[in-house]
């Protein structure tokens, strides 16, 4: 402004200055532009050093796992001596390339791509399959969750080889179950890797004591051992929270240091290794070896451990800065590391048993003695916190028992402990070190575990690539052949194993699945039993506006799992007692496959039946990572929807005699936002809302213009003064108190069912129920204004 007016005057009064201040004019657009260019440089640097800080956290809580394996991997491909100097290059070769292909190639690049929303691990690859194909086992799902925005999803040509995939798939229940058992099998791999990581990580780091004490016996290391697990998972309480600012430096320290461990070794003894880098000594490796060189494969298997956890712990983390991290740091240190260790053995045959220590030069022995303690205990932490989230995930989609789930943190959701599978984890950890003693033939089990997750990830991510993705056909053969090529070749080499520990995964694994599937075809029968014997409308309606019983005053918030309809239970109830509360809200909490449901878009509400007899439903919708529990403010925000529900009821042109749920045109959601303005405490909820069945007197008819203007505004007149009326109404209600109404279903096989289903549901899944948190507990509700009906 003071610009243009300098240049007015100027022009009044000397040309001269005018033509000055026409040039600095004309400089402005230049200072401008070169001002946008500094900001944007500057943006760009800040967002360079985030990308730089957050690649480096990355590395404590993703890479771990990954980075320990140098610890054990030479000792598990020869547990005997090595008989030719050339197996050790022909080893370090497959090394090099296993961890090309299927850490760098496949998953860092590949993999990581396919996260929902972040999230990684077979349950977020399962639920993105979910949402672009209809394959989810509890068909509990509405039109009206698609409209979430978390409920991204991409929609494909009816020809596409997309559409033939999906239409095959959701053809038969036996296919739609066929996928869940292949992702619960991951997911038991998972969780065996949470049992198998720390046993021989923290086995193979205690071990470097024996190394300077050769008269130590192996029970003291294992004890050693025995006493950082106990301490490990004691500590799990606490959180990651407190202490996770420690693990990043702690696994860039040891990258660094087993890097340059690994030079030193190459230049001292012999840098003739190098030329594994070339694939002919895989060749040469299998043809000298015949047998024995294939079934080194299983120990060669755990220089990739680690790598489906880094895809299970992505949830903290973009994708480019796990890429950066993996691609500047991990990689090349672990390509030196065991080039290191090659080449120390080249020239140290006889110490292959505790090769990663007696390559360590003496001076630096203790120091970094410490750092690969420290550095198991950080890759230990990574599998069990990825263990805790997996579990979280089975829970929310109705694949595990009810338990504890505990939130560590108030900065990240992600991080969560699990008391019950924490100790669960840690009995089988310290029974696998203490059974072993040995690194061999844990390291036999953890491979076989290892394999089965990557095979599961490889099929899914086929799918993923068709119905998400819907690459072109040839790229998702090149994708799968490859993978499945590499995979199968390691997967064969384990099964040599499974006697000599491989069948401890397997084990585990088989008890874990038995756990979940029962859980589920349990939780599946019962939601079937509950919507064909769900109450119809019409025995609803012929109860009348008291429903046939004395309403007293309050509200009852009746629990269910449906999501339409009206509950057995609710019948069971009103026909049992004499009296029902004056306001009835069915609550069905109810978990999508989805990463997690915006606080705005978490509630559903709608009318049952006519207004007097103020009934409801309530539908609150969670995704996999979000906790109920920690949702204090549940009831409030509740009924802050169910009155907003009834503001906007009003507002409804028309009415639905349907069960169905509807979403507003865009008039009422111009006035809702009007409505969100004046709501009180200033919260900010969605209710998407229709009536069921509307009472006969709001039903105006319209016969003539002049009359229906007339109608119109007299209808509103009495639309305004009964939501005033029904909003006193409840709100009277609510002060009036509050009771929780939980049902309990007995589920029994019937008695023509087969045996196995018999024992499944009567004893295992009962059972299962009886050891099981309560629904009360889950949906934290207050055990003063508790009422049970069984």
């Amino acid at each position: 402004m003071e610009m243009t007016s300098r240049i007015e005057m100027d022009e009044d009064n000397d040309n001269r200055g005018s033509m000055w201040d026409l040039d600095q004019k004309l400089d402005q657009p230049m200072d401008e532009e070169a001002g946008r260019l500094r900001n944007m440089y500057k943006e760009k640097k800040s967002s360079a050093l985030l990308l730089l800080r957050l690649a480096f956290q990355s590395l404590g809580v993703v890479y771990g796992d990954l980075g320990t394996s140098p610890l054990y991997v030479f000792y598990n491909t020869f547990p005997g001596k090595i008989e030719d100097p050339e197996d050790v290059v022909g080893a370090l070769s497959l090394i090099i390339y296993s961890l090309t292909l299927i850490p760098l190639l496949k998953y860092v690049f590949v993999v990581c791509k396919a996260n929902d929303n972040g999230q990684g691990g077979t349950f977020a690859l399962y639920s993105l399959l979910c949402r672009h194909a209809k394959i989810k086992t509890i068909p509990n799902q509405h039109r009206t969750d698609e409209e979430l925005t978390t409920y991204s999803r991409s929609t494909f040509h009816e020809q596409s080889f997309a559409a033939k995939t999906k239409r095959w798939l959701e053809r038969h229940v036996s296919r739609k179950n066929a996928l869940l058992i292949l992702v619960l099998v991951g997911t038991c791999m998972v969780i065996g890797d949470g049992i198998l990581t720390p046993a021989i990580s923290v086995l193979s780091a205690a071990g470097g004591i024996k190394v300077d004490h050769p008269d130590m016996s192996n029970g003291v290391v294992v004890v050693v051992a025995v006493v950082i697990l106990v301490g490990l998972f004691s500590l799990q309480h606490y959180g990651t929270d407190k202490v996770s600012w420690l693990f990043a430096p702690i696994v860039l320290v040891w990258f660094l240091v087993i890097g340059g461990i690994g030079i030193y070794n190459i230049w001292k003894y012999d840098s003739s290794v190098l030329k594994a880098f070339s694939p002919v000594y895989i060749y040469r490796y299998f043809r000298r070896g015949g047998k024995d060189g294939w079934t080194s494969l299983g120990g060669i298997m755990l220089s990739i451990t680690g790598t489906e956890a880094l895809f299970a712990d992505l949830s903290h983390f973009p994708v480019a800065a796990v890429q950066l991290a993996f691609t500047v740091v991990v990689f090349p240190c672990l390509l030196l590391a065991y080039s290191g260790q090659a080449a120390y053995l080249m020239s140290n045959r006889d110490h292959v048993v505790d090769a990663f220590y007696r390559s360590i030069p003496d001076s630096i022995y203790w120091p970094v003695f410490i750092i690969a303690t420290a550095a198991a205990i950080v890759a230990s932490q990574a599998t069990i916190t990825a263990t805790f989230s997996i579990i979280k995930q089975a829970l929310a989609l109705g694949c595990f028992p009810r338990v504890k789930v505990v939130h560590t943190s108030k900065k990240f959701l992600g991080q969560i402990y699990v008391p019950d599978i924490n100790w669960i984890l840690m009995i089988l950890c310290i029974a696998v070190t203490a059974g072993f003693k040995n690194q061999n033939q844990i390291g036999n089990a953890y491979g076989t575990a290892v394999v089965i997750v990557m095979l599961v990830t490889t099929l899914l991510m086929t799918l993923i690539m068709i119905l998400v993705w819907r690459c072109h056909w040839i790229l998702v053969l090149l994708f799968t052949g490859l993978s499945l090529v590499v995979e199968c070749t390691y997967f064969s080499a384990v099964l040599f194993k499974v006697d000599q520990g491989g069948w401890v995964p397997l084990v585990i694994a088989a008890a874990f699945l038995l756990i979940m599937y029962v859980w589920h075809y349990g939780t599946l029968k019962r939601y079937e039993f509950e919507m064909h014997s769900k109450v119809s409308m019409a025995w609803i309606l012929g109860l009348g506006p008291s429903l046939g019983l004395v309403r007293v005053p309050g509200i009852g918030l009746v629990y269910t799992e449906l999501a339409s309809g009206v509950p057995h239970i609710f019948s069971h109830f009103i026909t049992n007692l004499p009296a029902i509360h004056s306001v009835v809200v069915f609550v069905c909490v109810k978990y999508l496959p989805v990463y997690t449901v915006p606080e705005e878009e978490r509630f559903l509400v709608k009318r049952i039946g006519p207004k007097n007899f103020h009934m409801f439903r309530c539908v609150a919708r969670y995704g996999y990572k979000d906790l109920h529990k920690k949702d204090d403010e549940f009831e409030n925000k509740l009924f802050d929807s169910l009155f907003l529900f009834v503001r906007l009821e009003s507002m409804m042109e028309g009415c639905s005699d349907s069960d169905e749920y509807s979403l507003y045109g865009q008039q009422t959601e111009r006035s809702r936002e009007g409505l969100l303005n004046n709501n009180g405490n200033g919260n900010t909820i969605t209710s998407y809302a229709d009536t069921t069945i509307s009472s006969v007197d709001s039903i105006v008819p319209v016969k003539s213009p002049m009359q229906g203007s007339m109608t119109v505004r007299s209808s509103e007149h009495v639309s305004s003064q009964t939501e005033t009326d029904e909003l006193e109404f409840l709100n009277s209600c609510r002060d009036a108190g509050v009771v929780h109404i939980l049902g309990n279903t007995v589920v029994r096989a019937r008695r023509e069912s087969r045996f196995y289903k018999k024992i499944a549901i009567d004893y295992v899944y009962a059972f299962l129920r009886k050891i099981c948190r309560e629904h009360s507990v889950i949906f934290n509700v207050p055990h003063e204004s508790l009422l049970n009906v069984g």
